[in-house]
C-alpha cells in the first residue's frame, strides 16, 4: 500500500517545486519525475512507475494534464492503474478514485474510451467497404497449402519421427495457422 508520486514539467527550464510541494503533502513514499513533454507515452519514468506500481498503491499526480496530454493515452494510463488495482488522486481536478465521485469520473473516461475505440472500428469497416467498392481492398490473401506434402508431413508428425515446430517450418507456417490447417486436416480424414 505504497503512496507513489508522478511528477512531469515539459521543459529542462520549468520548475517541479510546486508539484514536489505536493507529493509532500500526501507524504508520497517514492516519486518518480520527469522533464519531457506529454505529446506520448515514450517518456522513461512514466513507463518506471507504471511498472512499479501494484495492486493497493496510490499514484499522486499535481493534474491528469501530467499523465498525458492526448485523451487517448490519457485512458490507456488510466485503464492500466485501473487493471492493476491502483488508486489515483490528482489534486487539481480533485480525483480521488477510492472515492464514489472518483470512480464516476473514471467510468466517465472509460466510457469515452470504449466510444472512442467503436468510432475507430466503425470508420475502419466504412473505410474498408468503400476500398473494396472500388475494387482497391481484397483482405488478406489465403495461405495456399501443398496438403499432399501436409499429409506425409503429418503422418511423419504422428509416429513422433518429427516436431510439430520442424513440420510448421517445413510447411512455411506459423503457429496458429499451422493449428488451424491441422484441425481442418484431421476433421477431414
Amino acid at each position: 500500500m505504497g503512496k507513489i508520486g508522478y511528477i512531469r514539467v515539459s521543459t529542462e527550464h520549468q520548475e517541479t517545486a510546486r508539484q514536489e510541494a505536493i507529493m509532500e503533502q500526501y507524504k508520497v513514499e517514492r516519486v518518480f519525475a520527469e522533464k519531457m513533454s506529454g505529446k506520448n507515452t515514450n517518456r522513461p519514468e512514466l513507463k518506471a512507475m507504471l511498472d512499479y506500481v501494484r495492486e493497493g498503491d496510490t499514484l499522486y499526480i499535481e493534474s491528469i494534464s501530467r499523465l498525458g496530454r492526448s485523451t487517448r493515452d490519457l485512458l490507456n494510463i488510466i485503464d492500466v492503474l485501473q487493471r492493476k488495482g491502483v488508486t489515483l488522486v490528482s489534486s487539481k481536478e480533485n480525483i480521488d478514485t477510492n472515492t464514489p465521485q472518483g470512480r464516476f469520473v473514471l467510468s466517465i473516461f472509460a466510457a469515452l474510451s470504449e466510444l472512442e475505440r467503436e468510432q475507430t472500428l466503425q470508420r475502419q469497416r466504412e473505410g474498408i467497404a468503400i476500398a473494396k467498392a472500388q475494387g482497391k481492398y481484397k483482405g488478406r490473401q489465403p495461405i495456399l497449402i501443398d496438403w499432399m506434402k501436409f499429409g506425409q508431413l503429418y503422418e511423419q508428425w504422428k509416429a513422433g519421427t518429427i516436431t510439430a515446430v520442424w513440420f510448421q517450418k517445413e510447411m512455411g507456417l506459423r503457429a496458429n495457422t499451422f493449428y488451424r490447417r491441422l484441425r481442418k486436416y484431421e476433421s477431414e480424414m
